[in-house]
């Protein structure tokens, strides 16, 4: 049971309220007892107005599921369809033409096009990787991963054939990025000597060799003949350091299972030390204690002797959660706060410290908070978000628009009225991004009575993805975010599959995407080869208009459903192993984004929109009678023995086989026979209710 001290009405964690008081206000100085009192106000205004939200998802759907149920047995109408959603309000009229007007955007996000990673901020040691990401090897991604056409390192140490072969290729991509007037790096005899094809990319030094610019991103020549590298190197060039992460969102929500006071005092302890730039994790590695701690700036010295620096770090996002779920870390008329609220008021106040320049680096040079607000269902949320973040400015003191919103593209409503959502934010917006899964996830609830979805696979093909991808950037470049917002495109799920990924996430900038997602800081480095290959900014100004909203629309039925026996199953142990190795960490452990072995024992980075997309699948299948409650309990268990062989290693790991009846495996059924009717087909109420159980037991 939690214990609550009150203030000004709201009762909150006492940890919490401390949290915030000392460490949050304090270095601000900030009236306490006047900030509580304000977050009591602007609670009375907007809980009321988040439920009534909610609500309004619930009442659309409502009518959505009783207008399928009387097209039953009818070929599906479109056109009558778009008139249906348009008379009950699910789609709105489109705005006239605008230009966003946000104002004091860093770089990195306005000018600059680059990879971005999204970490849980839970974990600490991630945090500090992502946001040190700004800058990596070359060498080490390339040595480390497939990237590489040439044999695998040696165990034993360092391999100097697979280090050749490394050097090579760093020859080559400086061949094609930063080349010489004449002849190639291969041929370079003397650093002292580099005339480049475009003198204007050699710009300076740092301490460690020259220093490049192209498509406004930096790569550094690291030089050291002593070093074990450089020593084999006839110009003792020990590295070639890209600049890779320009931004990082460090993630209150999806990849994280934080259901408490205890879990969002972690959060918001570790988003106030990127904030402060303290934030620092001691660990075991290779028989020593190694400390993490945010990287300094990089200097440089120009040709004429002028010293200059370059930012260390990622330009920092935090992901606030969306506007469901609520969190016990403080009650308010006697229920639980909603988590959206708090997050927004705590994370823009730890972001205070920056625009109040209290930090050891600085995050934004612009005096801007940047968050990202996932799961918003149209422009009626989008201006809720809006007017929740005026009013959290009005509490912290902050200037109008202080606080930027990075808009989700992730639920159909949204994707239906875009240019609608981005005009309700229009003066503070700063990215907008799709994502696959949990789109697809919200595409299967939203028709869940229309009738059997086509397979999982299928739908990486279907019209309405196209549409929607397409939708995303035109609508975004029609609104005028280029040059001064971000486009963004979803994740690279495979850390391991870093070759393939080189061949692929390319075809996220040539659709338009000034950064994509991706799983690691060397991904990163490796992604940005990407931007200096094409000029995102040029591909902008020559892309179509957006595809149009009929397309959008087209629902993903499957067009028989005579699949065979073996086919059926194929897909149902899919997407039960798939929601079990997620499960299982999620509900026994506390993590939520892991590298979870698939089916076939390829490790994909998973979080909740993966789940959200199997437990929906499997719910409509179940709903439909393409399977039976028999034949998802046998996948489920010969798929629990399969999860429980791949997490054999694990100490910490309960086997699912062993606890039917625990929480994981309890869980995971609920997700399933309860998918019909979870809120727009989210996992986090049963997940945050059987993780509390967990804990509860220890």
């Amino acid at each position: 049971m939690t214990q609550y001290v009150t203030r000004a009405g709201i009762e909150a964690d006492p940890k919490l309220a401390d949290f915030i008081e000392t460490e949050v206000l304090g270095p601000l100085s900030r009236d306490v007892d006047g900030f509580w009192q304000g977050f009591a106000a602007l609670l009375e205004e907007f809980a009321p107005r988040n439920a009534a939200l909610l609500a309004k998802r619930e009442d659309l759907q409502a009518k959505i599921d009783a207008w399928h149920g009387e097209q039953a047995g009818k070929p599906h109408d479109g056109g009558a369809y778009r008139a249906f959603l348009q008379e009950i309000g699910y789609l709105v009229p489109v705005p006239g033409d605008f230009t966003i007007g946000t104002q004091n955007v860093d770089p990195e996000i306005a000018t600059m096009a680059g990879p971005q990673l999204v970490v849980p901020i839970l974990n600490a040691r991630f945090l500090l990787n992502a946001a040190n990401a700004r800058w990596g090897s070359l060498y080490d991604a390339l040595y480390g991963t497939d990237v590489l056409d040439a044999p695998p390192a040696k165990p034993g140490g360092y391999d100097e054939e697979r280090g050749s072969a490394v050097i090579a290729e760093g020859r080559r991509l400086l061949d094609e990025i930063v080349p010489l007037a004449s002849g190639g790096w291969a041929d370079l005899a003397d650093l002292d000597a580099i005339e480049l094809a475009d003198p204007a990319q050699h710009i300076g030094r740092t301490d460690r060799g020259p220093l490049f610019r192209h498509n406004g991103l930096h790569i550094e020549l690291v030089v050291d003949p002593d070093s074990q590298v450089g020593r084999t190197d006839r110009l003792g060039i020990a590295d070639i350091v890209f600049e890779a992460a320009l931004t990082t969102i460090a993630d209150c929500e999806d990849s994280v299972a934080a259901v408490d006071a205890e879990d969002k005092l972690v959060a918001y302890r570790n988003w106030l030390g990127i904030m402060r730039g303290d934030l620092s994790e001691s660990f075991e590695k290779g028989g020593r204690t190694v400390t993490r701690e945010l990287a300094s700036d990089v200097v440089w010295t120009d040709d004429k002797g002028a010293q200059h620096s370059l930012p260390g770090r990622s330009l920092m996002f935090v992901r606030n959660v969306g506007h469901l779920m609520t969190n016990p870390a403080m009650r308010w008329d006697g229920k639980e706060i909603p988590e959206g609220i708090m997050d927004a008021v705590v994370t823009s106040a730890i972001g205070a410290q920056d625009v109040a320049k209290l930090g050891r680096h600085g995050n934004s040079r612009c005096g801007s908070i940047y968050i990202v607000k996932p799961k918003m269902h149209g422009p009626e949320e989008c201006a809720f978000t809006n007017d929740l973040f005026d009013a959290a400015e009005d509490l912290l003191g902050l200037e109008r628009h202080t606080i930027k919103v990075g808009v989700m593209d992730e639920e159909r409503r949204t994707s239906a009225n875009l240019a609608a959502c981005i005009h309700a934010v229009k003066d503070r917006i700063v990215f907008i991004n799709t994502g696959f899964l949990d789109r697809t996830g919200d595409e299967i609830h939203t028709s869940m009575r229309a009738g059997p979805m086509m397979r999982k696979g299928a739908m990486k093909n279907s019209a309405w993805l196209k549409a929607y991808e397409a939708r995303n950037v035109g609508i975004g470049l029609e609104c005028g975010l280029s040059g001064r917002a971000q486009i963004g495109k979803g994740m690279w799920a495979a850390p391991d599959q870093m070759g393939q990924m080189m061949i692929e996430k390319i075809g996220h900038l040539r659709a338009g995407a000034n950064t994509a997602w991706v799983p690691s800081p060397t991904a990163a480095t490796l992604h940005a080869i990407h931007y200096h290959r094409e000029d995102v900014f040029e591909i902008q100004k020559g892309l179509p208009a957006a595809a149009k909203l009929d397309e959008l629309l087209t629902i993903p039925l499957a067009d028989s459903t005579n699949w065979s026996q073996d086919e059926i199953r194929e897909e149902l142990d899919n997407n039960c192993q798939g929601l079990l190795g997620y499960v299982v960490r999620w509900i026994d452990q506390g993590v939520g984004c892991s590298k979870v072995p698939d089916i076939n024992d390829v490790g994909l980075m998973e979080d909740r929109a993966t789940l959200r997309i199997s437990s929906q699948h499997i719910a409509n299948w179940l709903l439909h009678g393409v399977i039976s409650e028999e034949q998802v309990m046998d996948s489920l268990r010969r798929m629990a023995a399969k999860v429980d062989g791949q997490n054999a290693g694990d100490p910490f790991y309960r086997p699912l086989l062993e606890n039917e009846d625990g929480p994981a495996f309890s869980a995971a059924k609920d997700l399933i026979f309860k998918g019909v009717e979870q809120p727009s087909g989210y996992t986090e109420p049963l997940l945050h209710a059987w993780r509390r159980k967990a804990k509860a037991s220890g």
